[in-house]
């Protein structure tokens, strides 16, 4: 896999995308699907705040959900190759989760406990 780097950022996804002509990537989709996990966890710590006593915590509902993700792609996949997600784009897919849930009960004024 030829990588291109341009002002310091590895663009290896865009130039396989590029070469197959395909528009949406596993990446993007990942990153909405966190996106949506985040918006949706910090719904409901906003309008149910006594969820955050449940035995596991909101930030693991997003570990949870990277988890999901992936036995869904492997589900979808089967045993065909399939290119799998990196552990950055995990990590940068958990952090959008991680920040929309803080920022959207924060922004609310939900009296909520993150630890």
């Amino acid at each position: 896999m030829a990588a291109a780097v341009r002002g310091g950022i590895l663009l290896a996804s865009r130039d396989e995308a590029a070469a197959t002509g395909a528009r949406m990537t596993l990446d993007r989709i990942f990153f909405g699907y966190m996106a949506l996990v985040g918006v949706v966890t910090g719904a409901i710590l906003v309008a149910m705040p006594y969820v955050q006593d449940f035995v596991i915590k909101p930030y693991f509902w997003i570990l949870i959900a990277v988890g999901v993700f992936d036995l869904a792609v492997y589900a979808v996949k089967g045993t065909a190759p399939a290119k799998a997600l990196t552990m950055n784009v995990r990590l940068i897919g958990f952090g959008i989760g991680i920040a929309l849930m803080v920022v959207i009960s924060l922004l609310a004024g939900a009296p909520v406990r993150f630890i």
